[in-house]
């Protein structure tokens, strides 16, 4: 009997002894801010990462003069300040597809008629690489949202458990952010961010141009894959 009374003392002390084990290394989910706070720091910090920008509504150009539509890119960014693109343009009513490489502030373009690469003209405004700098790009964004974020839950998107938070930004972040496609007023920005890495995984807001509505939807996918990029060949 006393090695009986014993052996259940032990027992209930090793189920005891693991519930307090595992009480004391849950850890709570993190409040949006500090989410936002962590994303900050992981996208300030990104080596490479690949992204794709959608546009709907309202036409935006990444020409001050009005010629090239912007319709949507794909892209690749290698820190610290290089970024390549394709992106999909209307011009006169026909839709085509554009090179982009920035490298430290050169940028190149393929001519949309005849496909060749040259420097950009003074007028143009798409710098895909502005996203990722961490003094005004993704950054600065997130920790400019902190004090207004919203928790809107957890979001399974393709097998993977996203935070879906909701915050505001400012004007001169949206220009940012859309690569110096838009100015603007502030805009509530919808994020889905990874928990556990920080990193950020899309963004959808609306923006205005006059008073007509525009769309946009950013996703980032393939962070810390191997890219390198590199100036382009130019003819002559």
């Amino acid at each position: 009997m006393k090695w009986r009374r014993l052996a259940v003392f032990v027992a209930v002390a090793t189920v005891a002894a693991a519930c307090t084990s595992t009480a004391a290394t849950t850890t709570a989910p993190a409040t949006p801010a500090e989410l936002l706070e962590a994303s900050a720091a992981t996208m300030g910090s990104v080596n490479t990462v690949q992204f794709s920008i959608e546009r709907g509504g309202e036409p935006v150009y990444i020409d001050t003069l009005g010629f090239l539509e912007f319709v949507s890119a794909t892209g690749r960014y290698a820190a610290p300040g290089a970024a390549e693109a394709l992106v999909t343009v209307s011009a006169l009513g026909l839709s085509t597809t554009v090179g982009a490489v920035v490298i430290e502030g050169d940028t190149w373009l393929t001519n949309p008629i005849t496909g060749t690469w040259e420097p950009t003209p003074p007028d143009y405004t798409f710098d895909p690489a502005t996203l990722f700098d961490p003094e005004v790009g993704f950054r600065a964004m997130l920790q400019e949202g902190i004090p207004t974020v919203e928790d809107m839950g957890d979001e399974t998107v393709e097998e993977t458990t996203l935070r879906h938070v909701r915050f505001t930004a400012s004007g001169a972040r949206v220009e940012v952010v859309t690569a110096g496609m838009v100015r603007g007023a502030d805009v509530t920005i919808d994020a889905w961010i990874e928990p556990t890495s920080g990193e950020l995984r899309r963004l959808k807001f609306p923006t205005t141009i006059g008073a007509l509505p525009t769309d946009w939807d950013l996703t980032f996918f393939d962070y810390g894959a191997d890219i390198t990029i590199t100036p382009p060949a130019l003819e002559g």
